[in-house]
Formats: structure tokens, sequence, C-alpha cells
């Protein structure tokens, strides 16, 4: 097994060479590279490989605005020499752009903006370097589509990764125009394509033109077996979707015998560019299956998570402002008396018009002539910061149910809520109320210990529980937060707002309550920690319009999804 994980290491490593030297040779048609792996020395020196084949790789950060991305008006050289001068942005230079880092966390406009850019054919290639730690944290999708070459070296140790030569790709340039496709070439690739569950048909494409550029390297004028191969494992492989199917022994054909083939009018007819006339297409499946991991599925169920961007980064709801935050792209506007203007932007909107309106006005005194048209306000990106709040159900049903086990599954909880960052809170409810345990607070250990102490006892006031966490939920959103409720019960309601025993008038409280939370849009969780699934927490969970688990059948990581859900802003 040690030997097989070796093989694979090495035949990674291998693999990303090879791509190396493909992007080198065409990497305008290739549209670039999507590197998966968080930063250390393995992705270093695949890098340093990748500036040594692409000398003039530029790098663009995630949160490029459109000023640098293509380019604007030189503010200073415009005003100095009375003429409109403008600079060429990222997209107007080298061929070659580097998308670090953070890769995955890109704005959907920026993503949208790059992939415009491929689509039109201007001449760049983008190596896109992912650190996402979950498999849910992507590049986006419609960019990832325009990148021929997907790869995926986390987990390889430095160890593992030989140094990458530099290539010689001067020949291979020049010989690429030349290099013929065999016609069976493309339905091959395309019956492999739909094996894999490949919709898109860029794969096709980019597989065509990466085994091209591997003939070329190899000092060939024509496509063979080999390239394909190889073209199957960088392109098509690391986008499969499904397992290919296996082909039964009733669908397999008998080779046919010495005889036959002489008999055959073909049998002595050759054509040097269709070389691979005969090409079965099982050969690049099998390529295929040896490059998809065992747990495939499971990778690709982990990647629909409904989990967004800002779940993923540990932030609550987005906002927008004019005061501080990550900085936005300024847009034209009026003043207000609270808006800022963004004097580097007004300057440049009015740059182009300075000859125009000084004919106009020729004994203005003003250096720079600035109209209303040309102002441009500041904004700024601001995400609140979440709040957890625990609601958990102490009462004596709940204690003699599974108390304990809550307990646990609210710890496993709250690990997950610190690994992001969120504020917690704990309210408690049993005998006649329910009581604030701890306000808003990022203290782990306080939580645990509050969480330990508590007692159970007593009746069910589950309409108090909800309306002290409606209060909280209320109070937190007034404060910036982004609340999130997590109600841990056995639903058996016993005790009513105003204290008295009436089950009936309990169940109602408990349930109009609920709708108050969904009409404050609060999202929420039910968690049935009864020893049966109840029928009533079912009915409640439906009011709040949140996901309800019974706890007997879920474990840490239904619960840590169920949270991570509903806590998207």
């Amino acid at each position: 097994m040690r030997d097989q994980i070796d093989t694979d290491r090495d035949l990674t490593w291998l693999r990303a060479a090879t791509a190396v030297a493909v992007l080198s040779v065409d990497p305008a048609a290739l549209g670039g590279v999507w590197i998966r792996a968080r930063s250390g020395p393995v992705r270093d020196r695949l890098v340093s490989a990748l500036r040594i084949a692409l000398p003039d790789l530029r790098r663009m950060p995630p949160n490029i605005g459109d000023d640098h991305l293509f380019g604007g008006v030189d503010l200073s050289a415009t005003l100095s020499s009375g003429c409109l001068v403008r600079t060429s942005g990222l997209l107007g230079g080298g061929p070659a752009l580097l998308l670090a880092p953070m890769a995955e966390r890109m704005a959907p406009g920026l993503a949208a903006r790059l992939s415009q850019s491929l689509d039109t054919g201007a001449g760049h290639a983008l190596i896109a370097l992912d650190e996402g730690a979950d498999p849910d944290e992507r590049l986006p999708a419609s960019l990832a589509d325009r990148l021929g070459i997907h790869l995926d070296i986390e987990g390889l140790a430095q160890a593992d990764c030989a140094v990458l030569e530099p290539f010689s790709v001067g020949k291979a340039r020049l010989r690429l125009p030349d290099v013929a496709i065999p016609g069976t070439a493309i339905p091959a690739l395309v019956t492999v394509s739909s094996q894999l569950g490949i919709d898109s048909p860029r794969a096709v494409t980019f597989a065509l033109r990466a085994a091209r550029a591997l003939a070329a390297l190899d000092g060939r004028t024509v496509v063979d077996e080999d390239d394909l191969i190889s073209a199957t494992e960088l392109v098509l492989a690391p986008r499969a979707t499904r397992l290919p199917e296996q082909e039964t022994a009733e669908e397999t054909t008998e080779d046919p015998t010495p005889e036959q083939r002489e008999d055959s009018p073909e049998s002595n007819e050759t054509d040097p560019h269709e070389e691979i006339q005969r090409l079965p297409d099982e050969l690049l499946l099998e390529a295929a299956r040896a490059m998809l991991p065992p747990d495939l599925l499971a990778k690709l169920a982990a990647q629909k998570a409904p989990r967004n961007g800002a779940a993923q980064a540990g932030a609550g709801a987005v906002r927008k402002g004019n005061r501080r935050g990550r900085p936005l792209p300024s847009r034209p506007g009026q003043l207000d008396g609270q808006s800022r203007i963004d004097l580097v932007a007004t300057l440049r909107a009015a740059a182009p018009w300075q000859r125009i309106r000084r004919n106009l006005a020729p004994d203005a005194p003003q250096r720079v002539l600035v109209r209303a048209e040309d102002l441009r306000l500041r904004r700024f990106e601001e995400k609140s910061d979440r709040l957890l709040i625990f609601a958990v159900d102490a009462s004596g049903s709940a204690a003699f149910a599974r108390l304990a086990e809550a307990k646990g599954a609210v710890e496993l909880m709250l690990a997950e809520a610190y690994a992001r960052r969120d504020h917690v809170a704990l309210v408690a409810f049993r005998g006649t109320q329910a009581d604030l345990l701890l306000p808003p607070t990022r203290s782990l250990v306080q939580t645990k210990r509050r969480l330990g102490a508590l007692p159970g006892g007593g009746g069910t006031p589950l309409a108090s529980g909800l309306r002290s966490a409606l209060e909280l939920a209320h109070q937190s959103s007034g404060r910036g937060m982004t609340p999130t409720i997590a109600l841990l019960t056995d639903g058996r309601a016993n005790i009513a707002l105003d204290g008295t025993a009436d089950r009936k008038a309990a169940t109602e409280d408990a349930s109009s309550m609920a709708r108050a939370l969904r009409a404050q849009a609060t999202p929420a969780v039910v968690i049935d920690m009864g020893t049966r699934p109840q029928p009533q927490l079912r009915g409640l969970a439906d009011d709040l319009a949140a996901p309800y688990i019974p706890l007997p059948r879920a474990d840490s990581r239904r619960l840590s999804a169920a949270v991570g859900a509903v806590l998207e802003p």
C-alpha cells in the first residue's frame, strides 16, 4: 500500500511537470491552469517552474479593481500634459497572469470579467492558486471551466517532488501549427467526456489542444495514442462528475483473426495521419479511471454543499457603506452630507474633459474644472460578526431523556463556531422561565463551563426559551451582528408564557414565538433531543422554516453541516 501511495505521488508530480510543459507551448489556447494546493514549498516549486516557462507572468490579487484590471486614466500624466493618457491595465500587458493568493475567494464580478476576457481570445493565460481547505471552497465554476488544466497537488511532500527542469519550447511552438489530429481522436475524446459526466464542450477542445502541444514537444507532427492518454489525464479526468461504467463481457467484441484482417479490403491501406484510426475508447477510459480518486462521489457531494463564500470565511451578512470595510469600486453620485468623495476617481473622471471645459471657460480660476457629473463616491463592503444562540432545554423531561448527549452535541457545534470565529450565546429554559446564562462571547472555555454546570429539572417553558432567543437576536441585530438560533429540546412544552402549567397554551405560545422568529427572518435549526422523533417538533420546525434533525440519528458531521447551512447570510 505504501509503495502504491509513493507511486501515486510520483505520478502526480510527473503530471504537474507535463502540465508546465504543455502550458508553455500554447498558453493562450489552453486558457491556463487551476492549481489546488495550500501555500508551501511544493506549490512554490511549481510556481517557480511556471515563472521560468512563462517569463512575463504577472501577479494579480483576487480583490483587484477595474482600473488596475482593464486600465484607466493616468491622472498625473493627463494633468501635466493636458492630453488624455490611459494606462493599459493587467489585461493589456503580458500573456500570463498569476491569480494569488486565495483565488477561491474572488468576488463573482471578477470571475465574470476574467471569464469574459478568456472568451474573447485576448491571448491571456491564467494561473489560479486555490488554497481552499474544504471541498466546497473552490474556484468559481464559470472560471474553472475556462482553464484547460486542473492540478491538485495537495498532500505532496517536498521530498516527493524533484526539481522541474526548464523546457525548451521554441521549436515546439514553431512545430505546433503543423501538428495534425487523426480523424477518430475527436469522437474518442467526446465518448470519454460523456462517460465521465462532463457537460462542457470546452473540455474536449482543451484536451485536443493539449494533445497537439504534447506531440509538438516530442518532435512529431501527428498526435498519437500516448498524447491522447496524457491529455485525458490532464484535462478530462480532473473534471469527472461520475465514475465511468465498467463494460460487461457481453458488450465486448472479439478481435478479428489474422485471416479476416488479410481478407479485409482496408488491410493494406495505411495512412500516416490516421495511425490511431482504430484507437479504442477503452484505453482513454482506463487512463481516466486510474486518475479518479476512490472517494470521488463523496467529494462531489461535499462540493455541492449549500455554503457560500461568506459562510466559509466566517463572516455574517454583507453590508455596503461609505465608512469602513473592504474598498469597492467607486460609483457616480451626489453629495448628501454622509457620503465621502473618492478624490482620485473624481479627478480621473474629470481629466478627459479639461481641454473642452477650458475652451468654454477660459477665465475660470480653477486649475482643474470639476462638474457635478464627475463626482465619484467611496464605497466599502463590511461583513458583520455572526452570533450563534444556543437555546437548550434543561427541563426534567429533557434531563430524563438525553440532556448529557445534547450537551455533547452543543460542544461539537461550539468547536465549529470557534473555528469560524463566531460569537456564541447560551440560553437555558427550565422550570417556569428562560435564563440568559452567557451573553454573546467568543470564549469557548467560558461557554463550556456554563454548559457543563447547567442542571436539569422542572417544567418545559419552550415558549419562554424562544422568546428569550428572539429578544437576544433582535438586540444583537441592532449591534450589527447576524444571529442564528440552534434550538435543542424534546418538544414537550408544558409551561405557557405566563408561567402557568397548561400544555395546550404552552404549545400555542411556542408556535406563536416560532412564527415571530420566522417573521424576523432569523435563521434557525431544530435539534430533537428526545429518545424518539417528535411530530410536535417537526411542526415547530415548519413554523420556524428551519431544518429538523433528530439527535439519535445525528452525528458530529450532520450537526456541523446543519449549523453551517443555516449560518449562510
